[in-house]
C-alpha cells in the first residue's frame, strides 16, 4: 500500500551500503517512477546522469579535489567521506534541472517538479529495497566543470544508491495536527 511505502522511505546513507550491484533494469524503473512526477506546463524538467562503475569514482575524486580547492579550511574528513560516499554507492545520480528556456513558469516550480521526481524514486528504491540519500554539497554548483551541462541545466544534487543489509531505519514525526489549521 502506498501510504505505508511512504511511511517507510528514509535516508540509508553509503556507509551502509553493502557491495552489491544494483541492476540496470531496476535503475530503469527507478527512473520511470521519476518521470510520472507531476509537471507544470509540462516542461518535465529532471534530467539525471546516471554514474556507476569509473565514473562514479570519478565523480568522487572531482567532489573532494573541488572542495579542497575552494574550502578555505577544508576538512580531511570531508575530502575522505566526499570520495567514500561515490565509491561505496552502487550507483550515483546527478539530479539535475533543465529550466524552460523561456522561462514560461517560476523557477521554483521546476525545482519542486524535480523535488517530486526524486521522491517518486526514493519511493521506488524503498518498494525493491534499495537504500538512497539526496546530498546537495555546497560544491554543486561546480558540476558544470564536471559533467556537460546544456544551456538553462544545473545539477540539484546526488542520489547515493545502494542496497543494505538489516532493516529502514525508524523514524517519528510530530503530530500532523501540530502543523496544520483548518479553515471553515
Amino acid at each position: 500500500m502506498i501510504f505505508d511505502l511512504i511511511k517507510k522511505r528514509r535516508s540509508v546513507f553509503p556507509p551502509q551500503y553493502i557491495d552489491k550491484e544494483i541492476s540496470k533494469t531496476d535503475l530503469e524503473r527507478i527512473l520511470e517512477a521519476a518521470n510520472w512526477a507531476p509537471t507544470h506546463k509540462k516542461t518535465e524538467p529532471w534530467r539525471f546522469k546516471v554514474l556507476r562503475g569509473e565514473s562514479k569514482k570519478a565523480l568522487g575524486q572531482f567532489l573532494s579535489k573541488k572542495y579542497a580547492e575552494t574550502d578555505p579550511r577544508p576538512k580531511q574528513m570531508k575530502i575522505k567521506k566526499l570520495q567514500f560516499n561515490a565509491d561505496r554507492s552502487a550507483a550515483v545520480l546527478a539530479i539535475c534541472m533543465q529550466r524552460d528556456l523561456k522561462e514560461s513558469l517560476p523557477e521554483w516550480e521546476e525545482v519542486a517538479a524535480v523535488a517530486m521526481a526524486v521522491q517518486n524514486m526514493w519511493l521506488c528504491c524503498t518498494e525493491l529495497g534499495i537504500g538512497c540519500y539526496w546530498s546537495s554539497p555546497g560544491i554543486i554548483k561546480y558540476m558544470h566543470e564536471f559533467f556537460d551541462l546544456a544551456e538553462g541545466e544545473k545539477c540539484l544534487g546526488f542520489l547515493y544508491m545502494g542496497y543494505f543489509e538489516g532493516d529502514m531505519p525508524e523514524s517519528t514525526r510530530e503530530p500532523i495536527q501540530d502543523k496544520t489549521v483548518w479553515l471553515d
